[in-house]
């Protein structure tokens, strides 16, 4: 299920207030939604508001509306179950001029509204991509880990543009964008994204589509003030998942070219592929673990776009 999409203008010149929407749907998280919350419950200004959207946890539904800090709003989602619908279940609840969709395992950093606040000075920007900086279990990532992987755990990594370049899409961890434009849209595509702990994604790739399609002059940017620290659990450094990650991602890009097509959709990752992950061989001679991953990543998500190509054609996708 999508926002039932509407006509609008043209973005407004600046936003005015902030909805900071938080989507959870596990008890096992609460410690990192707890201090997701009060990192935005720090910064919030006068119109502003935190909206935290439960997914499929009546439990965990019926805690944080007894325990949530005054003025923050608690709903269940209403649309379709998994973060898609969650977002856009907070998406309808919104009332600012722009939503912020942040991580129950991710910290806004100090003066990180502010700067959603700056990128939004320009009448152009119709979406933003912040900054996420992980924090891994163990103080640092495995010696085998990729950078250029970071996406596998929902941060940065290397090859992402650079402060305030235009982007196609925003990592989920950290984005901002204009209400009605998203609105205009139908939000996010129940189609893709993650549900429960089944690591899928490409929704914000959609997203950042379908937002310049409908207005092409308009402006997506990476804006790393607006940052935040992603904590990356113990479960998610094995190679076990960054493999099963890399699967599912090539998977979802395939749903996502026959929505799209594939100029639109692997433009960034012809890019990522040519240009990104060679020089991240050579970066990593003279550690064969590391190297090895990477291939292993690249023909993982090379499989999974196999798989999801031909499941998509057999569905008549």
């Amino acid at each position: 299920m999508t926002v039932q999409p509407t006509d609008t203008a043209a973005p407004a010149v600046a936003a005015v207030s902030i909805s900071v929407v938080i989507c959870c749907y596990t008890t096992e998280r609460r410690a990192g939604l707890a201090r997701a919350v009060d990192s935005v419950v720090a910064q919030l200004s006068v119109g502003d508001e935190l909206i935290v959207v439960v997914d499929g946890n009546d439990a965990l539904h019926r805690e944080l509306r007894t325990h949530a800090p005054s003025g923050v709003v608690v709903v269940a989602n209403t649309a379709s179950r998994g973060l898609s619908g969650a977002r856009n279940t907070g998406l309808r609840t919104a009332s600012g001029d722009v939503v912020v969709f942040l991580d129950d395992d991710a910290a806004l950093h100090p003066a990180a509204l502010s700067g959603v606040r700056a990128a939004y000075l320009d009448p152009g920007v119709v979406g933003v991509g912040g900054a996420v900086h992980p924090e891994w279990p163990r103080g640092s990532a495995p010696r085998w880990f990729p950078p250029e992987f970071g996406w596998v755990v929902g941060c940065d990594y290397r090859g992402l543009p650079c402060d305030g370049a235009d982007i196609r899409n925003p990592i989920g961890a950290a984005m901002a964008v204009r209400r009605a434009e998203l609105v205009g849209i139908g939000g996010f595509s129940d189609r893709l994204g993650r549900v429960g702990t089944l690591p899928t994604g490409c929704e914000e790739t959609l997203m950042g589509i379908e937002l310049v399609r409908r207005h092409p002059t308009a402006k997506i940017v990476r804006h790393a003030a607006f940052s935040v620290s992603h904590t990356v659990s113990a479960d998610r450094v094995t190679l076990s998942y960054f493999l099963r990650r890399c699967f599912h991602e090539g998977r979802s890009k395939a749903i996502l070219t026959r929505l799209c097509g594939q100029r639109s959709s692997l433009a960034s990752e012809r890019r990522y592929t040519t240009q990104t992950l060679p020089t991240g061989l050579w970066h990593a001679r003279r550690r064969p673990g590391r190297m090895l991953a990477l291939l292993a990543g690249l023909m993982t998500t090379a499989g999974g776009y196999l798989m999801g190509l031909f499941q998509t054609a057999s569905q008549g996708e």
